[in-house]
Order: C-alpha cells, then sequence, then structure tokens
C-alpha cells in the first residue's frame, strides 16, 4: 500500500519547516512574510508530492470538518423522491460541504446506528429525511447538533427547523382548478368528504383535505362525495371510482389523492364508457411519472423534490455557521402541472 504522503514529507522536500510548511499550505504565506521564493518551493514539493491534506484534522482544529449527514427511510432508493438527494448533495457541493448518506429501511435500530456513525465522523449537522411527508420526534443525541428535518414535520418540542412541501395549499388550488373550470360538485377518490377521513398517519391527507375544505366551503360547497382508501395504489383508486359511479353515474369532476389512485380512476371511468376531461376532469398530486403516460395526461400538483433537499441543506449550513432561521416550519409551494385532464364546464351542462 503506498503511504500517505504527509506535512512533514512537504516541508523535508522544500527544505522548511513543518510549521513553514503548513502556514504556507493555509494561505498565511503572505500575511506572515514569508519570503515568495519560499512559498513557492513549498507549493511545488507540494505539488510534486502529490501531497492532500487530512480535512478532518484541519476541520477538528477548526471545529468544522465541512461535512453533513441525511438520515433517511427509504428516500435514497425511491424513484421519486431520490431527486431530494439530488437537490441535497448538490446544495452541499455548491457550498463546499461534502454529504454523508444512510438509509434506516424504516429501521429504528439502523436509525439509531447511522446516526451515532455519523456522530462519530464529527459531521456538522444532520437531515432527518422522510420519503413521505410524516411527523416524528428527533432524537435525543441530536437536539445538541443542528439538525434539520426533511419531508418531516416536528412532533413535540424541538429546536430543529423543518422543510416540507406546502400540501394545504396544494389543496386549496386543487379546487379552485376546478371551481375555476365551472365544475359546482367535485368528488373525491383516496379520501371521505369530512375533514380527517383520511388514511391513518397521512400527513399530505390530512393537509390536502383541509386545502380542498377551506376552498370550497368558501364558495358555499362540500365534497358531492368522497371514497376513503386505505392505501393510495391503482387498484384501490379504481375499486373507489367504481363505488363513485355507482352513486353518481355522471360525475363531472374528480379530484384524486395522489397520481397512483388517478391510474385506477382512469381505468374505471373509461370502463363506465366516460370520456377524460370532456365527460369527467380529473386534478391529482405527486406528479409521479406515469402522470404524463396517462392519455390524456393528469393534470397534478408537483412535489418539489429536489428543491426541499437544496432548502434543507441551506437551512442547516445556517444552523452549522450560528445564524439559524428564526421559522421553524418551512413550506415550499407545490406547482401544478397542467396537461389535458381539466376541461371547463359549459353553461347550462346538466349537473352529475
Amino acid at each position: 500500500m503506498t503511504r500517505r504522503v504527509t506535512l512533514a514529507d512537504v516541508a523535508r522536500a522544500a527544505g522548511v519547516s513543518s510549521t513553514t510548511a503548513s502556514l504556507v499550505l493555509s494561505g498565511r504565506g503572505p500575511e506572515l512574510r514569508i519570503s515568495q521564493t519560499v512559498q513557492e518551493r513549498v507549493r511545488d514539493a507540494s505539488s510534486e508530492l502529490g501531497y492532500r491534506p487530512n480535512i478532518l484534522s484541519v476541520g477538528l482544529r477548526k471545529g468544522t470538518t465541512r461535512t453533513l449527514g441525511l438520515v433517511s427511510d427509504t428516500v435514497a432508493t425511491g424513484q421519486m423522491a431520490g431527486d431530494m438527494i439530488k437537490g441535497a448533495i448538490e446544495a452541499a457541493r455548491d457550498h463546499g460541504y461534502m454529504l454523508f448518506i444512510g438509509e434506516t429501511e424504516g429501521d429504528p435500530a439502523i436509525e439509531r446506528a447511522l446516526i451515532d456513525a455519523m456522530l462519530d465522523r464529527r459531521v456538522d449537522g444532520i437531515m432527518l429525511t422522510s420519503m413521505f411527508t410524516r411527523t416524528r420526534a428527533v432524537p435525543a443525541e441530536l437536539e445538541r447538533l443542528p439538525t434539520v428535518l426533511l419531508n418531516t414535520l416536528p412532533s413535540g418540542t424541538t429546536r430543529a427547523p423543518a422543510v416540507v412541501p406546502d400540501e394545504v395549499e396544494a389543496g386549496r388550488a386543487a379546487a379552485r382548478v376546478l371551481l375555476d373550470a365551472g365544475h359546482r360538485e367535485i368528488h373525491l377518490v383516496g379520501a371521505g368528504p369530512g375533514l380527517g377521513d383520511v388514511p391513518p398517519d397521512t400527513v399530505a391527507g390530512v393537509e390536502r383535505l383541509t386545502g380542498i375544505h377551506e376552498v370550497l366551503a368558501a364558495a358555499g360547497l362540500a365534497p358531492a362525495s368522497g371514497h376513503l382508501c386505505d392505501d393510495w395504489v391503482p387498484p384501490q383508486g379504481w375499486a373507489a371510482t367504481h363505488q363513485l359511479l355507482a352513486q353518481h353515474p355522471r360525475p363531472r369532476a374528480v379530484i384524486c389523492f395522489n397520481d397512483r389512485l388517478a391510474f385506477g380512476t382512469y381505468q374505471a371511468l373509461q370502463e363506465a364508457g366516460l370520456r377524460i376531461p370532456d365527460d369527467v376532469s380529473v386534478v391529482s398530486f405527486d406528479n409521479y411519472p406515469m402522470a404524463d403516460w396517462l392519455r390524456p395526461g393528469v393534470s397534478s400538483f408537483a412535489i418539489p423534490h429536489e428543491q426541499l433537499g437544496r432548502r434543507a441543506v441551506e437551512l442547516l449550513i445556517a444552523e452549522v455557521s450560528g445564524d439559524p432561521s428564526p421559522e421553524r416550519v418551512h413550506r415550499l409551494p407545490v406547482p401544478l402541472r397542467a396537461r389535458g385532464s381539466v376541461a371547463t364546464l359549459r353553461e347550462g351542462t346538466p349537473p352529475a
């Protein structure tokens, strides 16, 4: 194995002391009036020998290692939320930091081990990340280390800031899209008609439904029907839509609570001989890749995964630098990717 080139090797090759070599390579040569000739000799020796400073040692002397940790459940292996990792890596690189990533697969024991390993490596801060928006407590051992929650809301008291998509506003916007198109009878697939009628522990569902209710209530309306699904997957979207059609054979507008449900809704509507958007307008959430493959493409609100990752890193670096944000929860906009699934309701069109 090739021995690592040390600072002493550079000093010996340049004919100076290790202290002088260290001062030159740290950029303090001019400040301490080390001659230009000596500085060039040290730099030349460093380049010829291929010297690389021990970043961990330098960092510990300065009180920072320029490293960050990211502990996720299944984000790194997820098809979509991997963009959160991409955004975090790019932001860390832009600020001169290295990002260490660990995946727990939802196992608390693995999470503890990963956090311990990152603490042992003296990371400057840690992001706790979830594939799906949820609430969680911050482990006690992280309360003294700069920590940011990514796609996760805090439960209990914590000083750690959180970065999440603005799901409430996305729900409001979904209802507005249909109201602006003239629809007044709006059906829900994935959630029941009442506030809180969502699967357990579904933060996104609670917030989307809250936003929908706010806008409908302001227009003097309520959901025409709601069909709760305990798992937001295509078969349940298909079954819920068939249930909807049994009660309302000619629905005009449907909000699906994610694109996987929308896939099932499309199938059920087409099986019933109903055309999208001519007969039924459909709006959805998440902007999964399948949203473009449906015919017509479904208008869907896109989770800003990459921006979430970037913002989390920026907040964490601010925490590390001693300039924390006064805002505890940062909600990022969830933009609409409009496709061809919403049509304006013509005047005189009979209600469902």
